[in-house]
C-alpha cells in the first residue's frame, strides 16, 4: 500500500484553512480551478474531488498513467500524492514538485475539502 511508503500521516486537525489558501493561490492556482462549472486550466478543475478517481474530470486530457493508477482521491492519497506527484503517479504530466512540508500538505487538504464541495 503506498501510503505505508510514507513516515508521515495527514492530520488534518493540524491544518489551517487560511494557510491552505494562500498556499493553493501561490502554488496551484496557476493550473487548477476549484468552482462548479470553472474551466480546465493547465491542471483539471478540481471541484469534487474528494471521492474521484484519478484521471476522471469530465473533459481534461490525462495521461494513460493517471487515468490507470486507479486511486480514488481522499485526505491520505492526496496527503502522499503532493508529497511527489511524479513518484506517486509516475508518468503524469503535472510539473508540480510537490510540497515536502507535511504541516503545508495538511493546509492544503484543509483547504481542498472546503474550496471543492
Amino acid at each position: 500500500m503506498w501510503s505505508m511508503f510514507w513516515t508521515s500521516t495527514v492530520d488534518l486537525s493540524k491544518g489551517d484553512l487560511k494557510k491552505g489558501e494562500s498556499l493553493f493561490k501561490t502554488r496551484c492556482a496557476q493550473c487548477h480551478t476549484l468552482g462548479n462549472g470553472e474551466p480546465h486550466k493547465v491542471g483539471p478543475n478540481l471541484h469534487g474531488l474528494f471521492g474521484r478517481k484519478t484521471g476522471q474530470a469530465d473533459g481534461f486530457s490525462y495521461t494513460e498513467a493517471n487515468v490507470k493508477k486507479g486511486i480514488t482521491w481522499d485526505e491520505n492519497t492526496l496527503f502522499d500524492y503532493l508529497a511527489d506527484p511524479k513518484k506517486y503517479i509516475p508518468g503524469t504530466k503535472m510539473a508540480f514538485a510537490g510540497l515536502k512540508k507535511d504541516a503545508d500538505r495538511n493546509h492544503i487538504i484543509k483547504y481542498l475539502q472546503d474550496a471543492t464541495k
